[in-house]
Formats: C-alpha cells, sequence, structure tokens
C-alpha cells in the first residue's frame, strides 16, 4: 500500500463517516512457507539430537521450513499467506494488490495492508467480523482506531480526519539545527527573471560545490518524504532543489534552509479530510513553461482532490524540451492523466 492509497482511504473513511481500525499481525513473516531448500548454521542454544553431538557444530545445518526476518523472500511469502487465507472471502483490487474488499447486505469493509499492518476502513460491523476473522488465523494486536500508519499521524475529529506528520517535521529540524531558526512566511524565495541573477541556476565556474560534510542529499531525503506524504506546498521548491544534488554550491543549500524556515513555522500543517463531503475527484494540471531556463525544461504540476482536500500530487520536471506552453500544459496533462489511471483513483 502507498501513501495515494492510504490518503485515498482516509477521504473515502471521512467523507463516508466510515470507522477506521488498525490491527497488528504478531511475527507476520514467520507465517510464510518457504517454497525454496534454504539452509542456515545452526543457531546458538539449539538442542540437537544426541547423535550429532558429537560432530563438529560447522559441518551441520539446518532446513528452514518457514520465512525468517531478514530473508530476501520473507515478504512475498506473508504476503502469499494473508492473500491465500482472505482471498476466501475477500475480493483483491486489481490496481492495487494490497487492498482487499468485502461487501455484504449490511455494509463492506476494506483491509489495506502494508507489512504486518492491517487498516480496516468500513462499517462498524464488518470491521468487527473482520477482526474476528483474522484472529482465527493469525495471532493479532488490535491498536483500535488508526493513530498512526506509514509514518503519518492520524486524528480522528468530529468533523473530520487530519493527516500530519509534525513529530517527523520536528526531528527533521532538530537534526539540521533548524528546530530554533526563524520562521519564514513562505517555501522559497522569489525567482529573477535574469538567468544569471537566478538564486537556483546550476553551479558556474567560479563557484565552489560544497563538501561531503554539508548534508545536502540528507536534507533532501528527509524533504522529499514531507513533500510526497502530506506536505505539497513544498513539493515544488523541493523538486527544484533536488536538481542540483550532485554539485550544491552554498545558494543551494540556503534554499534548503528556507524551506527548514518555513518548516519551523508551520509544523502542524497537514491535510484534512472533512465527514459527509461529496466523495468525488477533481483533479487540476497546469505546466510552467521554461522553468528550467537552463535546460529549456518546463514544469509540471497537478494536484488531485476528493472534498476539496489533496490525495495525489507531483511537481516535477519535464524530460522533453516544449516548444510552446500548450505543448508543456498537454504534457502536463498526459502525465495527471497516466498518474491517475495507474494509481486506480
Amino acid at each position: 500500500m502507498d501513501a495515494i492509497t492510504f490518503r485515498f482511504l482516509m477521504s473515502l473513511a471521512a467523507s463516508q463517516n466510515l470507522e477506521m481500525y488498525l490491527m497488528d499481525v504478531v511475527t507476520a513473516y514467520l507465517y510464510g512457507s518457504l517454497e525454496n531448500e534454504i539452509y542456515m548454521k545452526i543457531p546458538e542454544g539449539l538442542k540437537m539430537p544426541e547423535d550429532l553431538k558429537s560432530k563438529a557444530k560447522e559441518i551441520c545445518s539446518v532446513r528452514l521450513q518457514r520465512s525468517l526476518y531478514g530473508l530476501k523472500q520473507s515478504g512475498r511469502m506473508w504476503y502469499n499467506r494473508l492473500s491465500e487465507y482472505l482471498l476466501s472471502n475477500y475480493v483483491n483490487n486489481a490496481i492495487c494488490p494490497c487492498v482487499f474488499i468485502k461487501k455484504s447486505s449490511l455494509g463492506f469493509v476494506i483491509i489495506a495492508v502494508y507489512v504486518d499492518d492491517l487498516n480496516m476502513i468500513g462499517t462498524q460491523k464488518e470491521i468487527d467480523d473482520a477482526r474476528t476473522h483474522m484472529k482465527e488465523e493469525f495471532e493479532m494486536k488490535d491498536l483500535g482506531k488508526t493513530k498512526f500508519c506509514l509514518g503519518l499521524q492520524i486524528e480522528h475529529f468530529q468533523d473530520g480526519i487530519f493527516v500530519h506528520q509534525s513529530n517527523y517535521t520536528k526531528r527533521v529540524l532538530k537534526r539540521f539545527y533548524m528546530d530554533k531558526a526563524t520562521p519564514l512566511s513562505t517555501p522559497m524565495v522569489n525567482r529573477s527573471l535574469d538567468v544569471e541573477k537566478d538564486p537556483f541556476r546550476p553551479c558556474e565556474d567560479n563557484e565552489e560545490v560544497l563538501g561531503p560534510e554539508v548534508p545536502y542529499m540528507s536534507a533532501i531525503g528527509g524533504l522529499m518524504y514531507l513533500a510526497n506524504c502530506t506536505r505539497p506546498d513544498i513539493a515544488f521548491a523541493t523538486n527544484l532543489l533536488a536538481r542540483y544534488s550532485s554539485s550544491p554550491t552554498r545558494r543551494h543549500w540556503n534554499g534548503i534552509k528556507h524551506i527548514f524556515r518555513y518548516l519551523q513555522g508551520s509544523i502542524d500543517l497537514g491535510l484534512f479530510y472533512p465527514k459527509n463531503s461529496k466523495c468525488v475527484l477533481v483533479g487540476f494540471a497546469d505546466a510552467g513553461y521554461l522553468s528550467d531556463p537552463h535546460k529549456a525544461r518546463s514544469q509540471t504540476g497537478y494536484v488531485f482532490t476528493i472534498g476539496g482536500t489533496a490525495v495525489s500530487w507531483r511537481s516535477q520536471k519535464q524530460t522533453l524540451v516544449a516548444t510552446s506552453s500548450n505543448y508543456a500544459e498537454t504534457i502536463a496533462l498526459h502525465e495527471a492523466c497516466r498518474d491517475v489511471c495507474g494509481s486506480g483513483l
């Protein structure tokens, strides 16, 4: 299950006034049966048969019957075991194989799987039946209403569901010593129409490239996680600065610190999915013609909303050279349509 699917399910739960519960499978990978022969050294503390005690431990091995944590097959074996059990009562989503759906005359339930976490969205009666059904086969932990998944914090209110990453944002700011910085109201400075004065221009011959002691790539990774999950407001600025990861300069590092200062003033900002809203998908797509004048590339930007709140978005430099603004917008529209079809929205 990816973040887009999870955001869509949260918007569905809010708009249809459904319940959301989270369950955890205890030692999930140990339920999977191996299809190949895999042997391992005898672990410490294992009781050996009497006829093997005299032999050297180095020449003995044990054959695994179950997938263990650390094997490359473990995730797949666990999914096969879980889907085999669920498909007896549920229907698998063709586009997102980690989503299982069950309908009845009393309602429906959707089980969204992320490794060993099972998010259940639906009517209360069907969720209770699903929880009982899972406990009959696996050892489960009932974690109650979903409050944390995929690194997202989920808060349930009477008028909707609020999704944010305030704790993660605080950790990122503290990690880069920006937790005491002065807040800013915008994620980036204004760009100059003069190419030679653009603060986001590539590294010039007379400029010094930042050394490995400056955690530029690490900062981009931390910002990307926020931009892809709950903060579409920093998506463009983060994508713009990520282009210079191979040869960043002091100008680019100042741009990253500018985003951090913006986050310092908007730590608790997130996505709010209102209850009883219209569950209608609305999309917007546009392009910034020659947004990157140094490479003659345009910028694609699109967002899809349900109930007025974003569930999918992207800001990305186009790979083709658009010869006109109309051409750039056509490329952006194509990318938006491909994303909404590929994600199953």
